[in-house]
């Protein structure tokens, strides 16, 4: 039992703040022995089709439509479509006024792999970008992204997801922003040691001719296509400076909805994903892919049940096990206070950190029953976000 308590909580450690450590440490040797190349964001810039899913988008669709037009990127080069399948909220009428705009719509909604699938049938450029509504770009996201491709190793370039956080934000809102900084702090060490373990959906780009059409019932399209990207040997890069921005969740119901839709299908992706877990011929992405996607998304919630179990009954002898008992007590009581708060419109800073990541590991159960169902569906289903 001794043995059974310190190996989950090694994992554990080893999945959220280990993994973390050990690729520091790997790319600061990294940087004394090598130096970073310089990338130059004017010459050779290569034709780039912005492509943008749209479902019911209506009261986003001409703030989107507007962030693309003032996109700081040659014309002749630049193409922009917008596939509206299913919507029945007047979105496709709204992107008729933009002659700019190439607007494809049907009225059967298959969901945005399907979408996804359909656009890539009219887009001739060297690089694709797909890019969601509800997110906003700055002027010079384009650019910092195409710069990565005069390296013919690299396949794609994602950029980076950030919450929009305000002061009035719920406790998840600012659980969600901590969390994706982190997540951003790993994404940049993941890319300088080889290639970046998912991209971003709100904002990705690849070689046009390296697409593989994923399949229609396919919840995680961007997880999906980056990583079969990086299987093929090239390199997915993280650009920070070609961000996407949104609100935050509206609450934590809709913050749970999205979750789990996500956990569900990272179960799906690591079904799909097998040849990825053999480290060979690429041991590097094999070693990441466990230790960033494989462990959170599977193992890591029901070790943390296991740690929870061993350390009650390892504590009624020792007093050392006691206190790590107890900690864990006051950490799961801090989630829970945080949740409790949450709903009177209480905000406590200290408490965002265990009432988001029990939401997380939370998910990934729920996710896996979906994913054992097959009750979730791929369409996406729009979560409210924060005004």
């Amino acid at each position: 039992m001794e043995a059974t308590f310190w190996i989950s909580l090694a994992i554990i450690f080893y999945a959220f703040l280990g993994y973390g450590i050990i690729i520091l440490i790997i790319t600061k040797i990294k940087r004394l022995l090598s130096k970073a190349p310089q990338l130059d964001t004017e010459t050779a810039l290569p034709s780039v089709t912005f492509v943008v899913p749209c479902y019911n988008e209506l009261d986003m669709i001409d703030q989107k439509i507007q962030n693309c037009l003032a996109l700081d990127y040659p014309k002749e080069k630049y193409e922009i479509i917008f596939i509206t399948d299913g919507s029945t909220d007047g979105t496709p009428d709204a992107v008729k006024k933009y002659p700019e705009i190439k607007l494809l719509h049907d009225d059967i909604r298959g969901g945005k792999s399907s979408a996804e699938n359909r656009a890539m049938k009219y887009v001739n450029s060297e690089i694709t970008i797909f890019s969601d509504a509800n997110t906003v770009l700055p002027t010079n996201a384009l650019k910092k992204m195409m710069r990565h491709y005069a390296n013919p190793k690299v396949g794609a370039v994602s950029g980076e997801k950030r919450i929009q956080t305000k002061s009035s934000d719920k406790a998840v809102g600012a659980g969600e922003g901590i969390y994706w900084k982190y997540e951003s702090f790993l994404k940049k060490l993941d890319s300088e040691l080889n290639t970046i373990v998912g991209a971003a959906g709100e904002l990705i780009s690849f070689r046009t001719s390296l697409f593989e059409h994923v399949e229609k019932d396919t919840i995680l399209d961007d997880f999906m296509l980056s990583m079969r990207i990086a299987a093929k040997g090239f390199r997915v890069i993280y650009e920070p400076e070609a961000y996407a921005l949104e609100t935050a969740s509206a609450s934590i119901k809709e913050e749970l909805k999205r979750k789990i839709r996500i956990c569900a299908g990272g179960w799906q992706a690591m079904s799909r994903l097998l040849p990825i877990l053999w480290p060979f011929p690429n041991p590097v992405l094999t070693f990441q892919y466990i230790s960033h996607r494989v462990l959170r998304w599977s193992i890591v919630p029901v070790l943390l049940i296991v740690v929870f179990i061993t350390n009650y009954y390892l504590a009624l002898n020792s007093s050392l096990y006691m206190i790590i008992f107890n900690l864990q007590i006051i950490f799961y009581l801090g989630a829970l206070l945080g949740y409790l708060l949450e709903k009177y419109n209480i905000k406590l800073k200290v408490l965002f950190i265990p009432y988001y990541f029990s939401i997380m590991n939370y998910s990934v159960i729920m996710g896996f029953i979906r994913f054992l169902k097959g009750s979730q569906s791929a369409a996406w289903e729009r979560s409210q976000r924060s005004k």
